[in-house]
């Protein structure tokens, strides 16, 4: 009998603070949904829901024929269900962790390295970057959201240092004024600014930054003015204080937001010629993640081979799993998470006559 390559993960949750609470987290409702037994503390977050083999997130496989009890486990012994382009690049090991965020507050301001950079990181820090690999992201909004991305253009970016004294008073004089002059210049000087820019924001203390967000929320209470973000999207309208609104706030004034209208963004990576990107440029990713919907009226639906493992969430639907490996039918419902070997096809057959939503992450090379 063929070896089993398809089955179903019970996978790790991070519960780090940003996260929403509870049941209100999408993160909490899925592991509920999937899990009868599960229990949700209304006073804990349920931030990210990682699927995939990663050390500290590693999915256990929810299938008593197979020995290895943990994805990652699995993968080291049968690495040809990865498929034979993604083994020879990534080593025999999964090079992606598909995840669902559930965001309540800001996360903090993050910068992932180029493959290149990140290989030189790790030879000269490990304790500081301890994975040699660049971390490419694509993000897929389930609900709306809004996410800082990159840097918005420059011309933007001096308009709030002209109409928003307490972001100038941040930056500071002489960092305002090189990124006025920067326009005139060519690229690498608008680099330079944007660098001196950001470095005086993040360097700011809290206690300065907390006194300048006083006294936007007091002047901008005042006046009717959509002279930032924060005004224009009611953040300081809808009765929030400055603890709610700190230094990434501000970065809204530096930040590219992609607009309303797309449902995905890539940030971009961070490269040693390059640390501070002017324009918002999206990468080419290693990895693939398709977006499946199945109205409840087709009956029975086939996941197509790839060569590449993948993982496939249900978000909306109730189905049996079969495939010519697995010994007996999987049953999948909302919340629930499947692993498919390289090169093996899945059929689905719809118990419930509702419409299906699920998505794929995969390596396509």
């Amino acid at each position: 009998m063929a070896a089993q390559r398809v089955f179903p993960l019970s996978c790790v949750v991070q519960q780090y603070a940003w996260g929403k609470m509870g049941s209100n987290s999408e993160v909490a409702r899925l592991l509920a949904s999937s899990d009868p037994l599960a229990q949700i503390s209304e006073d804990k977050p349920y931030a990210e829901l990682w699927m995939g083999a990663h050390p500290r997130g590693d999915a256990k496989i929810l299938d008593n024929s197979i020995l290895q009890k943990t994805l990652g486990q699995w993968i080291a012994e049968n690495q040809d269900c990865l498929g034979s382009k993604v083994k020879d690049t990534f080593n025999g090991k999964l090079p992606f962790l598909f995840k669902v965020l559930s965001v309540e507050t800001a996360l903090s301001i993050q910068a992932h390295p180029n493959k290149e950079l990140a290989e030189k990181l790790h030879l000269q820090a490990p304790q500081h970057y301890p994975d040699a690999n660049h971390k490419p992201e694509m993000a897929i909004a389930l609900t709306p959201f809004q996410g800082l991305c990159g840097f918005r253009p420059v011309e933007e970016i001096v308009t709030f240092l002209t109409k928003v004294p307490e972001f100038q008073f941040l930056i500071g004089d002489n960092a305002a004024t090189q990124l006025k002059q920067s326009l005139s210049h060519d690229s690498q000087a608008v680099a330079s600014a944007l660098q001196s820019c950001f470095s005086h924001l993040m360097k700011s203390e809290k206690k300065v930054v907390a006194e300048q967000l006083n006294l936007l929320v007091k002047r901008i209470s005042q006046q009717d003015c959509v002279e930032c973000m924060a005004c224009s999207d009611n953040t300081v309208r809808a009765g929030l204080t400055p603890k709610f609104i700190d230094v990434p706030t501000l970065c809204e004034m530096l930040s590219y937001i992609p607009s309303p209208s797309q449902d995905r963004l890539f940030p971009p990576a961070w490269s040693q010629e390059d640390p501070y990107l002017s324009i918002y440029d999206p990468p080419v990713p290693d990895f693939t993640v398709m977006k499946m919907e199945v109205p409840g009226s087709v009956t029975e639906y086939r996941v197509l081979a790839l060569d590449s493992a993948s993982i496939l969430l249900m978000v909306q639907g109730t189905v049996t799993a079969s495939t010519r490996t697995a010994q007996a039918t999987i049953s999948l419902k909302r919340g629930g998470v499947l692993f498919i070997g390289a090169n093996e096809s899945v059929s689905l057959k719809l118990t419930l006559p509702t419409d299906l939503l699920m998505f794929r992450a995969c390596c396509l090379l």
